[in-house]
Parts: structure tokens; C-alpha cells; sequence
């Protein structure tokens, strides 16, 4: 139940920041929902290998290519849905920067139960 709460919060960030940011642009709230399903799933099942890939890359620059893999992240979920645009890289970078520090303080609010595992 806990992954619904934060599929929504997750995209009412989204739509938060299409509403500020004018390179990204989310046609209605149902459209965020999607975006950060399918964020969700990207990060879930391609973000990994692409890590892998690119670990020479990573290393070198001391961990500051996942920036870009998170912005190529959200490239490929404006690609996949149409009613998710993103001008650019660099609205995917800053989008993806804000949507990470949104996503981990909506998250906070959410009551965790320590006993569960």
C-alpha cells in the first residue's frame, strides 16, 4: 500500500515541477501518474545495467555520471510517453536533480514502521 502513496506523491512532484520548469511539460495529472510509474520502472530494471556499462566512466568521474544516466532516465520516459515532454538534456538533468530532492522529502513525510521488514 505504502508503493501506491509514493507513486502518487512521486507524481504530484512531477507535476509540480512540469508546472515550474518551462522545458518539461506533463499534460494532466493522470500523465504524471504514468511518468512516475514508468520512471519508476526504468530506474527499477535499465538504470542497473546501465550503471554496469558505464562503471569505467563513473569511477573516473568520481560519481558524477549518474547524473547524466539519471537524465538519460527521463529521456527515455519522455520518449515513451506522449503526453511527458522534456525540452533537452539539460531540463532531464535539472529535472531529474529536483525530482530526486522533492521525491526524498514528500517520502519523508510517510510514516515508516521500523518492526515491519
Amino acid at each position: 500500500m505504502k508503493w501506491v502513496l509514493k507513486l502518487l506523491l512521486t507524481a504530484l512532484a512531477v507535476l509540480l515541477l512540469a508546472n515550474i520548469l518551462p522545458g518539461v511539460d506533463v499534460t494532466s495529472y493522470t500523465y504524471a501518474i504514468w511518468v512516475a510509474l514508468v520512471i519508476g520502472l526504468l530506474n527499477g530494471f535499465v538504470r542497473p545495467l546501465l550503471i554496469f556499462l558505464t562503471l569505467p566512466a563513473t569511477l573516473v568521474t568520481l560519481g558524477l555520471f549518474l547524473f547524466v544516466i539519471n537524465a538519460c532516465i527521463i529521456l527515455m520516459a519522455a520518449n515513451f510517453l506522449g503526453g511527458f515532454t522534456v525540452e533537452s538534456f539539460w531540463w532531464a538533468l535539472l529535472f531529474s536533480l529536483l525530482l530526486s530532492f522533492l521525491q526524498s522529502v514528500l517520502h519523508s513525510l510517510i510514516k515508516e514502521d521500523k518492526n515491519q521488514s
